[in-house]
C-alpha cells in the first residue's frame, strides 16, 4: 500500500477583476494569459467603459463579463451603491454558471463586487495592487482576502492581508520583446532616424498635459528642431491637439487610444507621461526614461508617490503639475533629450523596477496558496525579488 499523501489537485477556473482603466486591465490580462498557460479556464470581469471594450478584444480564450460598477466620488454614494449591488448580483449569476476557485482583484471599482460574490461559492480570493499607496477598494478588501501581491513595496505596509508578497508589475507580453527603434517608428509612420517623444496621460488621456505639450511647441522646436511625436490624447482632446500639430508642421502620430502600444513605447526616446502604475511599470520594462506629471486629484494623491519612489531611485524626472509652464516644460524635454549620459543612468535604474515574471510569479502563487491551503497561515515573507525594492520603499 501507497502511505504517501495525496498531491493536492491545482485549481482550473479562475476569475480577475480588471476594469475601470488600463491601469487595471492589461496587468490583469497578462496574468489572465498565465493561468491559461497553467490549465485554468479564465473569466474576465471588467467595466462598460469604451477603454475595457477595446482592450479586452484581446482576451482571446478568455470569457468577458460586463459589470456595471461605477467609482465613488464626492455626492455620488447612492449610485455607487446602487451600481455596486447590482454588480455583485451580475457577478454570482456569472459564477453560477462555471464557479471560480481562484478570484484577483485588481484594484479600482470592478475589484470588490466579484471578490464578495466568489467568497459565497468558497473560492480562494487574492488582490493585487500597483500604487505605492493602495487604493481604497484595496484596502477595504484587504482583510478579507487570501492573500496580496505588490508593486510598492511600502504599500504592503498598508495592507491588513494575511499575506503579502513583492511581485512586482504585470506587463504586457509584447512590451517583453521590443522591435527596434527604427523598425517601431517606421511602422508608425515617422522617420526612423529622427528622436521620439512619447506624450501620454494613461488611458484615458491627460487634459492638462495636452494642453502644455501643445503651448509648448514653439519653445520645444526652437531646441529640438528635429523632433517627432507619438501623442496619445484620450477622446476629449483628440482634435484639438491634432490641429495644434497640423498647424506647425509637426510630424506627429495622434491618436486617442493606440492599441499598439509596444510599438510607440519602442519608438520613443523620451516619455511625458501621468504617474500611474501600470505606466510607470511599462516605461521600466522598455528602459524609457520618463518625465512624469502626477496626476494632482490622483485619490490619496498615489501618483505624486508613485512618481517620487522613481525620481527618488533616478530612474525618471517629477515635475509638479502646478508648477509647470509651457516654456519650462520644453526645457525639460530638451534638456533630457539632449543629455545621452542621464538617460543611460535613468535606463540603470528603471531595471530595477521591472520584473518580467510578475504575472507569473502571481499565477502560481495563486495556484501553490490555493493547493495548499495551509501555507496561507505561515507568516508573511517577501517575494524573492523584494530585495530590488527595498531602498525604494515611500
Amino acid at each position: 500500500m501507497n502511505d504517501s499523501p495525496a498531491m493536492p489537485s491545482l485549481p482550473n477556473t479562475a476569475a480577475i477583476a480588471c476594469g475601470g482603466t488600463g491601469g487595471h486591465l492589461f496587468p490583469g490580462l497578462a496574468v489572465g494569459r498565465e493561468l491559461l498557460r497553467r490549465g485554468c479556464a479564465v473569466t474576465l470581469l471588467v467595466s462598460c467603459k469604451e477603454i475595457d471594450r477595446q482592450a479586452a478584444a484581446a482576451a482571446g480564450e478568455m470569457k468577458v463579463a460586463r459589470l456595471p460598477a461605477v467609482g465613488l466620488s464626492r455626492g455620488n454614494a447612492p449610485g455607487f451603491l446602487w451600481h455596486f449591488w447590482q454588480s455583485y448580483k451580475m457577478s454570482r449569476m456569472c459564477f453560477l454558471k462555471r464557479p471560480p476557485q481562484l478570484v484577483l482583484a485588481m484594484g479600482g471599482f470592478t475589484a470588490a463586487p466579484p471578490v464578495l460574490a466568489a467568497k459565497r461559492f468558497g473560492a480562494r480570493t487574492f488582490l493585487h495592487e500597483s500604487n505605492s499607496i493602495p487604493g481604497r477598494a484595496n484596502r477595504w478588501l484587504a482583510p478579507r482576502v487570501d492573500g496580496a501581491f505588490v508593486y510598492f513595496a511600502g504599500a504592503g505596509d498598508r495592507l491588513r492581508a494575511r499575506r503579502i508578497e513583492v511581485t512586482g508589475m504585470p506587463v504586457r507580453a509584447e512590451l517583453l520583446q521590443l522591435t527596434p527603434a527604427a523598425a517601431a517608428r517606421t511602422a508608425l509612420g515617422l522617420k526612423a532616424d529622427a528622436p521620439v517623444l512619447l506624450v501620454m496621460g494613461g488611458s484615458q488621456g491627460a487634459h492638462k498635459i495636452n494642453e502644455l505639450m501643445t503651448a509648448s511647441l514653439p519653445h520645444l522646436f526652437q531646441a529640438v528642431p528635429h523632433l517627432q511625436f507619438v501623442h496619445l490624447t484620450g477622446q476629449r482632446d483628440l482634435e484639438m491637439v491634432r490641429a495644434a500639430y497640423a498647424a506647425r508642421q509637426c510630424p506627429a502620430v495622434v491618436r486617442a487610444f493606440l492599441g499598439e502600444m509596444a510599438l510607440a513605447l519602442a519608438a520613443a526616446d523620451v516619455a511625458v507621461s501621468r504617474a500611474g502604475a501600470s505606466s510607470l511599470a511599462e516605461f521600466a520594462a522598455c528602459r524609457l526614461p520618463a518625465l512624469l506629471i502626477p496626476l494632482p486629484t490622483a485619490a490619496d494623491n498615489h501618483q505624486y508617490y508613485n512618481a517620487l519612489a522613481f525620481a527618488h531611485s533616478g530612474a525618471a524626472r517629477a515635475l509638479e503639475q502646478d508648477a509647470l509652464s509651457p516654456e519650462l516644460l520644453a526645457q525639460e524635454i530638451a534638456a533630457l533629450l539632449g543629455d545621452a549620459a542621464r538617460q543611460a543612468a535613468m535606463r540603470q535604474a528603471l531595471s530595477l523596477w521591472h520584473f518580467p515574471d510578475a504575472a507569473a510569479q502571481i499565477a502560481d502563487r495563486m495556484l501553490h496558496w490555493s493547493a495548499h491551503s495551509q501555507s496561507l497561515q505561515d507568516p508573511v515573507v517577501p517575494g524573492p525579488d523584494a530585495r530590488k525594492l527595498g531602498v525604494l520603499n515611500v
